[in-house]
């Protein structure tokens, strides 16, 4: 038997072999420039990747334009962000580790402050640097907070149109190379907002019930594994609980496990809270 420690251990996942279990965390850097990522990102995400690690993933990546968390936030929304996560992509694959990608929209927290700008709603001053505000979505009109902006709730329509341009934000993470991708339903934003009871107040297929609130969730993880490879592994990002005797509970997030993994996703990459505030985590 070796003596390794298991974390130092390859790992197996679909056909794909991970040199060992240290996984790069998602880590927003509030620094792109209309979603492209620039020469910021390959050197902070290029060390990880030369330090050993075996996955490395790439921040929450905006599917929308008007899914972003800030102006600074990535994006795959247009094709012509590719050759900047192809870059990175290439970069921590030659140097031994896996590229991953968090696909997501912040919902009702998108168009908020840098944090080094107050990491709260957008104000005059953010208006002075060019930093404008739009209008965030979510799943009934409800804000984060008092003194947040109201979301715009979303229609039945748009909830298909926000489905398909998950599937096409995939399609351009697998042509850029990345070989794991990770749908964001964590921390407050937009399918977490759909998940907890406290933000969704629909009475529509979307919310209700807790199948109803599950839908968004599973319909996304549904698009999105079918444009991704059979051999290459999917995950699903969580907050496991809400912290608030109302809200998402841990028995509710086995639910969605079960859910999710008879959909195709690998790995369940539990967070927590965040559905209520500013999130600190990407």
């Amino acid at each position: 038997m070796t003596n390794t420690p298991t974390l130092f251990r390859p790992m197996t996942l679909r056909g794909l072999t991970l040199r060992n279990r240290i996984v790069i965390s998602p880590m927003c850097q509030y620094t792109a420039h209309e979603g492209h990522l620039e020469d910021w990102h390959i050197v902070h995400l290029g060390r990880f990747a030369t330090g050993g690690a075996g996955v490395v993933f790439t921040e929450a990546t905006a599917v929308q334009k008007s899914g972003r968390i800030t102006h600074g936030c990535a994006g795959l929304w247009d094709d012509s962000q590719i050759p900047g996560h192809a870059r990175i992509a290439q970069f921590v694959r030659r140097n031994g580790a896996v590229p991953a990608v968090q696909l997501g929209h912040a919902g009702r927290k998108s168009g908020m402050q840098r944090p080094w700008f107050g990491n709260g709603p957008l104000n005059d001053d953010d208006f002075a640097r060019g930093d404008m505000p739009w209008t965030p979505v979510g799943p009934s009109a409800i804000p984060v907070a008092e003194g947040w902006p109201v979301p715009h709730e979303l229609s039945v329509s748009e909830i298909a149109d926000l489905i398909e341009d998950y599937a096409a934000a995939a399609r351009r993470a697998l042509a850029a190379g990345y070989q794991i991708a990770e749908v964001h339903g964590a921390h407050g934003y937009l399918i977490h907002s759909f998940l907890s009871p406290l933000s969704n107040k629909r009475d529509d297929a979307y919310g209700g019930d807790l199948a109803g609130r599950m839908r968004l969730a599973l319909e996304v993880t549904e698009a999105v594994r079918a444009v991704w490879p059979d051999d290459l592994p999917l995950f699903f990002r969580t907050s496991a609980v809400d912290g608030d005797p109302e809200g998402w509970t841990l028995d509710d997030t086995v639910v969605l496990a079960r859910e999710l993994k008879a959909r195709g996703v690998d790995v369940m990459d539990c967070s927590s809270s965040g559905i209520a505030g500013a999130a600190t985590a990407g």
